[in-house]
């Protein structure tokens, strides 16, 4: 019987809400659905690396058939350590809390370890590992007779909370816990997965999820956790907004060619700050709000709720003794209304406040009665100066933006620094009880990798050079042409600074420095006096672009509005930009480049022409495109190509209600570079996308009409290769279910018969790689271009790691990719060369970048999908933080659906999300 499904992610994969975790690791995670034969060819690969024609196994992916050849020979070590599998059977349990809705995995754990080491240790020895969720394993079978199951009751003891609204005197719970057995698993069938000779089934998935417990159920005892993350107070950096970063590290059992590994990573966990709750509220909201706050103030109040809302306190009244453990209570809102006018009925039935209360019961008159009260889970209030944060609590919320480069610095480790920190000890208790042998001196593994050949790109006529090399994944656009330029016939500058702070000699400077720049890249400009007018301070953002766009009408004699709005903006101005946005992209259908009024002042060349690379693709021009002869497999005139890419965004935890955003983004051009998108929005969390038959198939006819209509070559294209970001491993067959019919039955609609591949990208993992002094770039990562596709790869599936960004700062982390389908036969040569060059044309850079362009871009057009709901329609996106019953979330789904508004028609033919 399969594992059940755990949830994915952790804290160090924070920051976009997305439900799950992306690309990661084969193993330990939940099962993946029946498997699918592939469409790829060949047989697996067997101990030695070399297909073993003879194994007839089953693959959810494309078999691997080989590997590739092409590129550079270095030596990296990796960040994972050759463990030695059981020989010894491992006995599965389910664990059942039959009169138990869904308990923390917290809580489970320290059920099941009050159950081995109180309520019944002689049956647990040697001591049995937990998941924290439904699945048990064990190193012997435990003695529960001809039945093979057993129910025991376990109490957790804990005095009752002082001060809490509640009935008192109740003994403490018991929960029932039933153990079940449902399996015996022989290590046998990891050494034959391992050697390519049996499928990824059922059996094997469960073999490696019990590895996994085993190396995780001692630091999930000890330490703060988070799936395969634990996180420890050895190391913390205190952030501001009640929030401190703990050093966590993650560590996962990885089955690879021959060989079984474990992957050991280092992390980071945003924790919530230790202490009183009245003092972190007062961080988290500022002294301005905090003061408001002392009134209820509505906006005060949902602001701290959204970031206490799930976190666990105790409570403590001030100036009385503090005796015995205090069961933590859950934060679920703040109230209301303030502790001296929130009234209750007691148990006497008298109606009285809950101020009043805690002078008469406990003695102590509030300081603070004017504060809301704090509603935990099980009804009680609380008044928030008798409630206080304990060590230890991961946030499972988005970190704020002002702080996330607080996030970045602490999480930073150059290549050789994480490398030590990844040494640290392994094995454990548990570990040596099942047999999993790691040697206490074990080196990280060594392996062999390629620096393959960038693509040649190629720019416009008038540049000195038409064609240029990357050297260590950069490039620049000195004496360089855009390939395609587009013109400027009017355009106008918006300025929402302040006319004190960005004066008129700046928008002079700002006029001469873009005409300078447009002219280098080679971008036409008709008009070198554009209108600019301040905004006052408050204005109706569209209302005032309107305005400024009629004066550029009237002033080019009404031959038509500006092509082009620039917008100045002040700091912090998310709301600002994405009002701009809204009007350009949704509402007039005008390309508008926002600029930080503080960045554009005095500001030197290259910030001008990395501007314009934005502004040309947003007019419906080409940078660059990838020289044909370099990069054959995109640009073969007999194969016409669609390179599309795919992304999901969900909400982030904690936000009900809200939706989630699907994207699909595609090229029109037959040299692969000129993009264009669609934004959707769907059942929140749902992974799979619900409109890819109807987007894929404007695509196809966005493709057919510019091929023909704009380059009069012929319409059809010839093959599909969809790149899926954001996909878990769990979900890999149901890709091959649900999105690829879609991919199908649009082809059929356009008439279109072309073969398909589709590769899943995935970013949320743990492999790095450490080149040697000799190889490595400049910030000491792999140099660009770094694939591995041998040794800590799937044992039987087609898939690679590629590296094809130069790194920057901290570790670089390669893109992981896996090959689901496959018409088109791709040899690992092939598909490697081909996804590193779309990684060099990245419209906005002259870099390039750690994914493929069309994959990229849905990311962005994604997290840019709250720009097509109406500014003033009051949509909110983080909700209150308060937990909504199903039927307010099935209403505010519907009201985002129906609020959603598509893309203004000229938008839809230009890369406006760049």
């Amino acid at each position: 019987m399969p594992p059940r499904p755990q949830p994915s992610g952790d804290s160090s994969n924070r920051g976009r809400g997305r439900g799950g975790a992306r690309g990661g690791a084969r193993g330990g995670g939940p099962a993946r659905g029946p498997a699918i034969p592939a469409a790829g060819r060949g047989a697996p690969v067997a101990r030695g690396g070399l297909p073993d024609a003879s194994s007839h196994i089953t693959t959810v992916g494309v078999k691997r058939t080989g590997f590739g050849t092409s590129g550079r020979a270095i030596t990296v070590h990796t960040n994972h350590f050759e463990v030695k599998i059981p020989e010894g059977n491992i006995y599965h349990y389910d664990v059942i809390l039959p009169s138990e809705k869904a308990l923390p995995a917290r809580l489970n754990m320290e059920i099941i370890a009050r159950l081995q080491t109180v309520t019944a240790p002689q049956v647990f020895t040697p001591r049995a590992v937990y998941d924290g969720r439904k699945n048990m394993f064990a190193a012997r079978e435990l003695p529960f007779g001809p039945s093979k199951a057993q129910e025991f009751e376990v109490t957790l003891v804990d005095p009752p909370s002082p001060g809490e609204l509640a009935q008192g005197g109740r003994p403490p719970k018991a929960y029932k816990v039933k153990l079940k057995h449902v399996a015996t698993i022989n290590p046998e069938v990891l050494s034959r997965f391992l050697e390519g000779k049996q499928s990824h089934d059922n059996a094997v998935l469960t073999a490696i999820t019990a590895l996994n417990v085993v190396i995780r159920m001692e630091p999930s005892l000890k330490y703060p956790f988070n799936v395969r993350s634990f996180f420890t107070d050895r190391e913390r950096k205190d952030i501001g907004s009640g929030i401190e970063l703990w050093r966590g590290y993650f560590q996962s059992v990885r089955p690879a060619i021959g060989r079984m590994l474990i992957n050991v990573d280092i992390s980071t966990g945003a924790m919530y700050k230790p202490g009183p709750l009245l003092r972190i509220a007062s961080e988290v909201l500022g002294p301005v709000e905090f003061g408001k706050l002392n009134s209820c103030d509505a906006r005060a109040r949902v602001r701290l709720q959204r970031f206490l809302s799930g976190v666990r306190i105790v409570v403590e009244v001030p100036g009385q003794p503090q005796t015995g453990r205090r069961p933590p209570r859950v934060v679920k809102r703040l109230t209301a209304h303030p502790a001296n006018r929130l009234e209750f009925t007691n148990r006497q039935g008298q109606v009285q406040t809950v101020a009043k209360y805690f002078e008469q019961v406990h003695n102590y008159t509030l300081r603070y009665p004017g504060m809301p009260c704090v509603e935990v889970g099980s009804g009680a209030l609380l008044p928030i100066e008798c409630c206080t944060i304990f060590a230890g609590q991961i946030m499972r919320k988005q970190v704020p933006p002002e702080r996330t480069k607080d996030v970045l610095d602490f999480a930073t480790k150059r290549p050789a620094d994480r490398l030590n920190s990844i040494r640290a000890g392994l094995g454990s208790e548990y570990v040596r009880q099942f047999g999993l042998m790691v040697q206490p001196n074990a080196t990280p593994v060594s392996l062999q990798a390629r620096v393959l050949d960038p693509p040649v790109l190629q720019y416009g006529q008038g540049s000195r050079q038409l064609t240029i090399k990357p050297r260590d994944g950069a490039w620049n656009m000195i004496d360089k042409k855009f390939f395609r330029p587009a013109t400027i016939n009017r355009w106008c500058i918006a300025i929402f600074e302040r006319d004190t702070r960005f004066t008129r000699a700046c928008v002079d400077e700002l006029i001469r420095e873009m005409l300078k720049a447009f002219a280098s890249v080679g971008i036409t400009v008709n008009e070198t006096d554009p209108v600019y007018k301040w905004a006052e301070s408050g204005a109706d953002v569209s209302s005032f672009l309107r305005g400024i766009g009629g004066a550029c009408f009237q002033k080019n004699g009404k031959r038509g509005g500006p092509d082009l709005i620039v917008a100045v903006m002040p700091e912090s101005s998310s709301e600002l930009y994405m009002r701009v946005k809204h009007f350009g992209d949704i509402t007039q259908g005008v390309a508008t480049q926002c600029l930080k009024g503080m960045k554009c002042s005095r500001a030197k060349p290259q910030y001008f022409a990395n501007v314009c690379l934005k502004i040309n693709v947003k007019l419906g021009g080409i940078n660059t495109i990838p020289d044909a002869r370099s990069v054959p497999v995109l640009t073969d005139p007999h194969n016409p190509t669609i390179v599309m890419g795919a992304d999901v965004i969900h909400p982030a935890p904690g936000a009900d209600g809200r939706p989630s955003f699907t994207a699909l983004v595609g090229n029109v051009d037959s040299d692969t570079a000129k993009y264009i998108a669609d934004c959707r929005v769907q059942t929140s969390r749902q992974e799979m996308i619900d409109d890819l038959e109807d987007m894929a198939t404007g695509m196809i006819k966005m493709y057919q009409g510019y091929r023909t209509g704009v380059e009069r070559k012929p319409a059809n294209p010839k093959r599909i290769i969809f790149y899926r970001d954001g996909v878990s491993e769990g979900q890999f067959a149901h890709v091959l279910e649900h999105e690829l019919p879609q991919i199908k039955r649009a082809c059929a609609a356009t008439g279109v018969q072309a073969k398909i591949t589709i590769i899943v990208v995935g970013k949320r993992h743990h492999v790095r790689f450490f080149p040697g002094q000799s190889d490595a770039d400049r910030s000491g990562n792999c140099p660009a271009g770094t694939v591995v596709d041998k040794d800590i790869v799937h044992p039987t599936e087609f898939d690679f790691y590629l590296q094809s960004h130069s790194g920057l700062l901290g570790t670089s982390r390669p893109a992981h990719y896996s090959v689901l389908y496959d018409e088109n036969g791709f040899t690992p040569d092939s598909l490697q060369a081909l996804s590193f060059a779309l990684c060099h044309v990245y419209a906005r850079s002259t870099r390039s970048v750690s994914i493929p362009a069309p994959v990229y871009y849905a990311d962005i057009v994604c997290s840019r999908a709250k720009n097509h709901y109406d500014p003033e329609g009051g949509m909110d996106f983080e909700g209150s933080g308060a937990p909504l019953d199903q039927q307010q979330q099935s209403d505010a789904l519907q009201a985002f659906k129906a609020g959603f508004k598509p893309l203004n028609a000229s938008m839809r033919k230009v890369m406006y999300f760049s």
